[in-house]
């Protein structure tokens, strides 16, 4: 596909995948418009580092604003509707989302995603868009499936006998109603679409530290210590660049039209400890001591993805090593705190 002035929706364009996925977009010479409703939060040092990200993400390709429209998806189709009908293509990452205690914890919040998610599906079908990606997640297999060795595969999905309790919590229940909603539109209504299952994304550009890797960046260069790791750090996952999953999101966005879902991850499980040493040697950090709380939610035991699907459709697979993507990763929030002047932050999960 030629991106070259075409006109491009990013939901959630303000986030971590999203603003990557804005920066690569603009690369390829697409017209790009952020939703996200970022500033009806209540405003900090975060949400103005995102804003402050996005913004360097524009002025670096020459467009002195973000094209940013406000939008609260979950209650407002008919804005979005409007915007849509001047748009060939919506790439929706927009979702309620957390760290592993949030989906462990926060269901009813987990639920507006129905909402977020309908709006914008049946906004952009009804706006004739030409084609929409959704961002899914790995969250969406049953999490008994969760075993060391094991790849997930896409046909998984729904395979326990479990009902909606076969998605990991409502967070993977409401990701998969978002791929059937997709494909039926495309059954019924011919509207072409995508979807590909994100796992364990991490990278520059990730605020959260309710997730993991950031976390744990973060607690490292607070030089916590004793430095503090979640659960056993036996729990291991297929950690994977973001670099390497926006690529992945616009070969699925260019070469899948029937909704047909992809996994985009890596197929190499690390585990948690392993991946602690690593961020504390990026880091410089030496604590005395690493103490595993396992009072703390850990999540799935063991999760990686078989890619066969995105290697045939898409010829996609990941190119950037846990190593090197988490010295980049450091890197990254050492120049953020130095640039904010953050000396110590609040300890974070991880």
């Amino acid at each position: 596909m030629n991106w070259a002035k075409r006109r491009v929706i990013v939901t959630g364009g303000a986030g971590f995948i999203g603003g990557a996925l804005v920066d690569r977009l603009l690369d390829l010479g697409a017209l790009v418009t952020v939703v996200d409703k970022l500033l009806l939060s209540n405003r900090s040092w975060v949400w103005e580092a995102k804003l402050r990200r996005l913004s360097d993400i524009f002025h670096g390709h020459g467009f002195s604003d973000s094209g940013m429209a406000i939008i609260d998806l979950a209650t407002d189709k008919d804005r979005f509707q409007l915007l849509a009908e001047k748009h060939d293509i919506v790439f929706h990452m927009s979702a309620v989302f957390g760290g592993r205690e949030f989906v462990d914890t926060r269901q009813a919040d987990c639920s507006k995603m129905l909402a977020i998610d309908h709006n914008v599906i049946s906004a952009s079908y009804e706006a004739g868009v030409e084609r929409m990606h959704y961002a899914s997640s790995a969250c969406v297999y049953p999490p008994s499936l969760n075993k060391p060795g094991r790849l997930l595969k896409e046909e998984d999905i729904l395979s326990t006998g479990e009902g909606w309790r076969s998605s990991d919590n409502l967070y993977g229940f409401a990701k998969l109603m978002g791929e059937m909603q997709l494909m039926v539109y495309n059954k019924e209504q011919g509207f072409k679409s995508s979807a590909s299952r994100y796992l364990t994304v991490y990278g520059p550009g990730e605020f959260d530290t309710s997730h993991a890797i950031a976390a744990l960046i973060e607690k490292a260069l607070s030089e916590q210590d004793p430095y503090v790791v979640w659960g056993s750090g036996k729990q291991e996952r297929g950690f994977t660049y973001v670099d390497d999953i926006v690529n992945g999101t616009i070969l699925a966005a260019e070469k899948i039209t029937d909704a047909t879902p992809v996994n985009l991850g890596w197929n190499k499980r690390y585990k948690i400890r392993d991946v602690a040493k690593l961020i504390l040697d990026a880091s410089g950090h030496r604590p005395k001591q690493v103490f595993f709380d396992k009072s703390k939610p850990e999540g799935p035991f063991s999760r990686a993805l078989d890619i066969t699907r995105a290697k045939t459709l898409l010829g996609w697979e990941p190119r950037i090593d846990l190593e090197e993507g988490l010295r980049r990763t450091v890197q990254w929030h050492k120049e953020v705190r130095k640039e904010y002047a953050i000396a110590e932050r609040s300890e974070s999960p991880g």
